[in-house]
């Protein structure tokens, strides 16, 4: 039997099920911000003047090169994001505090491009998230403006100057002679540009700001303040309005979960105004670092029922409290602070920013137990931040290493006067919707950290752009900020290293309410896979056995007490996630290590002795020991030790050394044992060497310090609770026989930005990794991709990142590949050394958008 239904009940429920279809479809936007932005990275000319990567000098024409009819047809041809000097070559006379690498220069870029004719009522912006350093702009010959912080994000407005329907060259000159760093800053544009357009009246820059003040199971209100600008020559008049979705996957909007009241706004022509709205979400999911639940809100303005721009921003309903005495809650509940800080460079890909690389670093992170990440000590690339949110990393959002009073001539000293409100506050507008950011920091270690009018002067501005978060200052010299008062203008105390003082700083009424967190912690150095017996430092290498620290520094364990010691404390970030290019401690000479014993004139004239033989003997150190995890992404022992801390329920052994000591048979082979058990029982060759346990709050390593070496196989068995727990074994391996690869990625995306990391392991016929095995390698590639880098980790090594070839470092090597942007197939990549069977590995290249 048929039955007919009534017309309108058929149109009644095609309406029904296109709105249930509309409010769960996934709409993707390309990028935080208003909507209508394309990317701007591909198609420039460089070309570099001045300093050349040689050491040599090519003087830069002046007055010429900004002007649309220079000849540019010979210059580099790139694509962004570009660090011009990590392609070195490295060289040993150049600073090894940045990493050996020729990155001072004059570059210049520059894009040919045309705007349609059918935008010529738009305003048309450019947006840089970064370039290093002075930034100055011309279009068609026309100075628009200059931002010389490197670290900083900042707009132009090409709209003035522009040919609609013509070609317009936009040229960038950029100088890092005239900047200086302690650690390597990179160099060139070396994060994403966009091409943004919008209407006359449009949603400000960074012009959103979204709060959530008041949140309980059943309901999340929502403030969105947003900054409209009307740039046309009349007033409008238009109206406001928010819907705030779910967020899926990278920038995807799920489901709608609630939408502001329309605000009617009567903007003046040339003005601004900020409107405030606010819009109640039911039963929320809350942001934290489990369940990094995040929404995205979708401001339109909308003028004569027509939507003039729409602009996106991201937010997490969650709340932040800080305690002198229960820690730090997030949404009610205390969470340890089990922190890294890192520089913003990746390695041998430099500074040029890659999320997929990025992802990398913060899973590894993540793996190890690592909950937080301090931006050291700049304002970050945004992809961070990005990738903090949607993973579930708190953020230590960090503006600068200097005020006033340089570490180094030419350092931020140079523009702090002009620039720090503008520096300070563009980097507060633009990160202040993440949830993931839970601290803002005014500076690290600087001069002027007893400057009383000049912490409150900071201070004040970051409270006057956001309220929501606290600010803090990691402080070196932490007493004498405190004795002057300097510190009274903070609201979370930073401490790098130097903890002693903490329990009479908690008496005194000025600080007994002020929580302290170690903004910077240990500073332990090591190299992955080197073991020395009686000594730490040998052939410009670090013993793996973690226990040796600069000075000012202490080994992982003493931190642990520390903090179990000091209760209050908020918990650490440590020195450093990653090893990173430049201060190469303790094989550096850069003497603004001296800075960390002002208050100790005889460890001050200690450490100068020691700078001044290091620089006499030119050490070949290009990139730091500090790392957890090393230059090329391998953890290195450390990385088990703070595992077996910080994941306490995770079941986990890790035995070191390696067990290949053919000369020293016979001869004592200190044995250390990571476990996030209470005690284990040692065998060698299935002989007891004993069992060890822990003491709750001592001890945070096992140790059997007089094992005597037998080749064969090293065993321990964990327990906890008395209960087996873990286990790991290490064997004395055969001779290399072999080479086998790995790749972290079952495939990876044709959008030519996506990469894949490919371990190259030195292996015996059993499939052993061979420790202390360095031989050369050589790469292959066939298919639609390409190797774009190299490395072994190892802090000596003067090869080039680019190289097809390469050393292993104790048994482990390291190839990027990405693929050619449009193409698909399958990337074949083989390792080849002299004696060894090669080995290959095999990558799958897909269209559309990557999957992580």
């Amino acid at each position: 039997m048929k039955i007919r239904l009534p017309i309108c009940f058929l149109q009644l429920t095609l309406l029904i099920i296109g709105c249930y279809n509309f409010s769960l479809s996934q709409t993707h936007f390309t990028r935080l911000g208003n909507a209508d932005v394309r990317s701007f990275d591909e198609g420039w000319l460089f070309s570099r003047y001045g300093l050349q990567a040689d050491g040599s000098r090519r003087e830069e024409p002046q007055n010429v090169i900004e002007q649309p009819g220079y000849n540019d047809k010979n210059w580099q041809r790139i694509d962004l994001p570009h660090d011009w000097a990590i392609t070195g070559p490295f060289r040993i006379e150049l600073a090894g505090e940045t990493g050996k690498l020729p990155w001072k220069g004059i570059g210049w870029y520059r894009k040919h491009f045309v705007v349609p004719v059918a935008d010529q009522n738009k305003r048309i912006f450019v947006d840089f998230d970064g370039a290093m350093a002075y930034a100055q702009l011309w279009l068609n010959g026309k100075f628009i403006g200059t931002w010389p912080y490197g670290y900083a994000s900042f707009r132009m407005d090409l709209t003035p100057y522009l040919q609609f329907g013509k070609e317009n060259i936009l040229a960038v000159r950029l100088d890092t002679e005239n900047w200086d760093s302690r650690w390597y800053p990179g160099a060139g544009i070396y994060r994403h540009v966009w091409l943004v357009k919008t209407n006359a009246v449009h949603v400000d820059h960074w012009g959103t700001y979204v709060t959530t003040p008041k949140i309980n199971p059943q309901s999340a209100t929502v403030n969105i303040a947003v900054t409209v600008s009307n740039q046309s020559n009349k007033p409008v008049k238009t109206i406001l309005r928010t819907r705030i979705f779910q967020a899926g996957i990278g920038n995807t909007l799920k489901r709608q979960v609630a939408t502001t009241k329309d605000a009617v706004v009567n903007i003046k022509a040339g003005e601004n105004s900020i409107v405030q709205t606010n819009a109640t979400i039911a039963n929320p999911k809350c942001w934290d670092i489990e369940n990094p639940n995040r929404y995205f809100a979708q401001t339109q303005i909308l003028i004569n029922g027509k939507i003039a721009d729409t602009y996106y921003s991201t937010f997490g309903v969650r709340s932040l409290k800080f305690t002198a005495y229960n820690g730090f809650l997030l949404n009610g509940k205390r969470v340890d602070i089990k922190g890294t800080c890192n520089h913003h460079d990746l390695g041998s890909l430099g500074t040029a920013i890659n999320a997929s690389a990025l992802r990398r670093q913060l899973q590894l992170l993540k793996d190890m137990g690592c909950n937080a990440l301090r931006t050291s000590h700049n304002p970050p690339a945004p992809e961070l931040l990005e990738l903090a949110d949607e993973m579930g990393f708190l953020v230590w959002d960090e503006a600068f290493d200097t005020w006033e009073k340089g570490k180094k001539k030419n350092d931020y000293n140079k523009l702090f006067k002009d620039w720090h409100e503008k520096d300070l506050v563009a980097m507060i507008h633009r990160d202040r919707n993440h949830p993931s950011v839970f601290i803002w920091s005014i500076g690290n270690e600087v001069m002027d950290q007893r400057n009383v009018a000049l912490t409150k002067h900071l201070a004040d501005i970051v409270k006057r752009e956001d309220s929501t978060r606290p600010v803090s200052n990691g402080y070196n010299d932490p007493d004498g900020g405190r004795e002057v008062g300097a510190a009274m203008a903070l609201d979370v105390m930073g401490v790098n290293y130097f903890f002693g003082q903490q329990p009479s700083w908690d008496k005194d009424s000025r600080y007994a309410n002020m929580p302290t967190i170690g903004s910077e912690t240990s500073s332990c150095v090591s190299s992955r896979g080197e073991y020395f017996f009686g000594k730490e430092y040998q052939n410009w290498q670090v013993t793996s056995y973690d226990v040796a620290k600069p000075g000012w520094g202490c080994s992982p364990d003493e931190q642990f007490r520390t903090n179990a010691r000091l209760p209050n404390l908020l918990g650490e970030f440590v020195w450093t996630g990653f090893d990173y290019l430049g201060e190469p401690t303790p094989y550096g000479s850069d003497e603004t290590n001296l800075l960390n014993f002002r208050t100790d004139p005889s460890k001050q004239q200690e450490l100068k002795e020691k700078l001044e033989e290091m620089r006499k003997n030119n050490p070949p150190s290009r990139s730091s020991y500090f790392g957890i995890i090393d230059l090329a992404g391998f953890p290195k022992d450390r990385y088990y030790l703070y595992q077996a801390h910080w994941r306490p329920n995770f079941p986990m052994a890790h035995i070191l050394p390696h067990w290949n000591w053919k000369e020293r048979i016979d001869s004592i082979v200190p044995v250390n044992v990571y476990t996030s058990g209470n005690e284990a029982e040692l065998f060698l060759n299935g002989k007891s060497l004993g069992r060890r346990s822990k003491k709750e709050g001592r001890d945070f390593r096992l140790v059997w310090d007089s094992v005597v070496y037998t080749p064969g196989e090293l065993k321990v068995i964990a327990y906890k609770n008395c209960k087996q727990w873990a286990t790991d074994v290490v064997k004395t391996t055969g001779e290399a026989a072999k080479l086998t690869l790995t790749c972290n990625r079952k495939e990876i995306s044709n959008d030519g930005r996506d990469l894949a990391f490919i371990t190259v392991f030195v292996q015996d016929k059993e499939g052993l990794t061979v420790p202390r095995s360095n031989p050369l390698l050589q790469f292959e590639i066939e298919g639609p991709g390409e190797i774009i880098a190299t490395d072994n980790g190892d802090a000596t090594s003067f090869e080039s990142f680019q190289s097809k070839q390469k050393h292993a470092f104790n048994g482990m090597a390291l190839i990027v590949v990405k693929a050619n942007k449009g193409m698909s197939g399958n990337i074949i990549v083989t390792a080849n050394a002299k004696l060894l069977n090669s080995g290959q590995v095999v990558i799958p290249v897909r269209s559309g958008e990557k999957e992580e």
